[in-house]
């Protein structure tokens, strides 16, 4: 799903998507943030491999929700332009245009 979501984000390069769920850990689940933008995939959370290859989220991860951001991305001041919704609503390009 998240190579889908991210050849969607290639085409909007206004936009970004930023997708909550859990990762599995030790203690039970651990809350991540991450954000696809132009293609790419980047964790706010938690650290990230340097090889685009290597899978961002382990076997394990849920995805709880995603919500739709103005790019480019401003701290303090973003601006959600849908969400929060279903990650697989964001599988439909013209869901993107907010």
């Amino acid at each position: 799903m998240l190579a889908e979501l991210e050849d969607i984000s290639r085409h909007c390069p206004d936009r970004a998507l930023r997708l909550r769920g859990t990762l599995p850990a030790q203690a039970g689940q651990e809350a991540f943030e991450l954000v696809i933008f132009r293609g790419f995939s980047s964790s706010l959370t938690h650290p990230t491999a340097f090889d685009p290859d290597s899978p961002v989220l382990p076997a394990g991860s849920a995805l709880d929700g995603a919500e739709l951001l103005q790019a480019p991305l401003r701290p303090g001041s973003e601006q959600v332009l849908a969400g929060p919704e279903p990650v697989e609503h964001f599988l439909d390009p013209g869901n993107w245009r907010g």
